[in-house]
């Protein structure tokens, strides 16, 4: 099945970019796995119009407006991709293939939990790995930044935005002196004791919104309040598609691309969070939408040059496309 543009990653920047694709016309495609990073999310921040919509819904809407425009969609996962006769193939874990002109990886990246035994039960409900999407719901409040060293630090510092209430947990890792001063001189809390799990308000070991988070549990069996906790972990690049098809990784593990989402291999685009850089919905949406433009723009690039031709000469066309990378 070939389409001009396959689309893996049906979230904010892959609903987006199949928007702005089939408003020109274009045969699209997106392949989605079904875990999206924010699943554990239950209102979206810092979208102007969107302000607290519950994640899902809003994903729920971007995919009944594509669909109406004719896109189409496989749940899915995308096993393996090679570029192949100037565009791409795509093999599924349900073995089918599919063929494309171009392909957008929209793939994201995958937080790792702190590790605490039960904070996925806490995931949404009091823990959180964005302050600026969610530090306001806490203005003033008790929070943790969960973290070892200068990053559990920095993100403390950070915090202070929302409240002066606020505990850095080392979960074990003793800090250094340097780190104890500079929190002291703001007047941060350092507990480096290891971390037993998390409590809700009402003493249960799992949240919810009704019972959301009070407070942690050290070792010795003290408690620590906390309305909020945020922590600083590693990301990982969910999919391993990047790699595969040739993109270049930078230091902190974010695919590289040019201001147009061009990742320098031929009719290969990225949006979204895989890039490891401000990572709100709002933004990934737009490299979504700009990402669109640029596939339809090579595409139309590539259309004038078969038709200048005349004969269709596949050669000449990807020399265009080639030229058009430069500019």
């Amino acid at each position: 099945m070939r389409y001009d543009a396959a689309i893996v990653g049906g979230g904010p920047a892959g609903l987006n970019a199949a928007l702005v694709l089939a408003r020109c016309r274009r045969s699209v495609v997106v392949i989605d796995a079904g875990k999206p990073r924010n699943y554990a999310a239950r209102h979206l921040h810092n979208f102007l119009s969107r302000e607290g919509v519950n994640p899902a819904r809003l994903l729920a809407m971007g995919r009944r407006e594509v669909a109406r425009l004719g896109v189409e969609f496989r749940s899915d996962v995308v096993c393996d991709a090679v570029a192949c006769g100037g565009g791409f193939s795509l093999r599924l874990k349900s073995r089918r293939v599919i063929k494309a002109r171009t392909l957008l990886l929209a793939t994201g990246v995958v937080d790792e939990l702190p590790r605490i035994g039960n904070v996925e039960a806490f995931y949404g409900v009091g823990v959180h790995h964005c302050p600026y999407c969610d530090g306001y719901t806490y203005s003033d409040r008790a929070l943790c930044a969960y973290g070892e060293g200068h990053a559990g630090l920095g993100l403390a510092l950070n915090l202070l935005t929302w409240t002066r209430n606020v505990t850095v947990l080392t979960n074990g890792c003793e800090p250094d002196r340097k780190i104890m001063r500079e929190a002291a001189r703001f007047g941060i809390r350092v507990c480096g004791e290891r971390i037993e799990g998390l409590v809700s308000r009402r003493g249960k070991d799992v949240g919810s919104e009704r019972d959301p988070l009070g407070s942690v549990r050290l070792g010795d069996g003290t408690e620590v309040a906390c309305d909020g906790l945020f922590f600083h972990t590693e990301q990982t690049q969910r999919s391993g598609l990047p790699r595969v098809l040739g993109c270049r990784i930078d230091e902190a593990g974010g695919v590289i691309h040019d201001k147009r989402q061009r990742t320098g291999v031929s009719g290969l685009y990225l949006a979204g969070d895989a890039s490891v850089d401000v990572q709100f919905v709002i933004v990934a949406a737009a490299e979504g939408a700009k990402a669109g433009m640029a596939m339809n723009r090579e595409m139309q690039m590539e259309d004038r040059a078969r038709e200048r031709s005349g004969d269709g000469d596949r050669e000449s066309a990807i020399g265009k496309r080639e030229d058009n990378r430069g500019d």
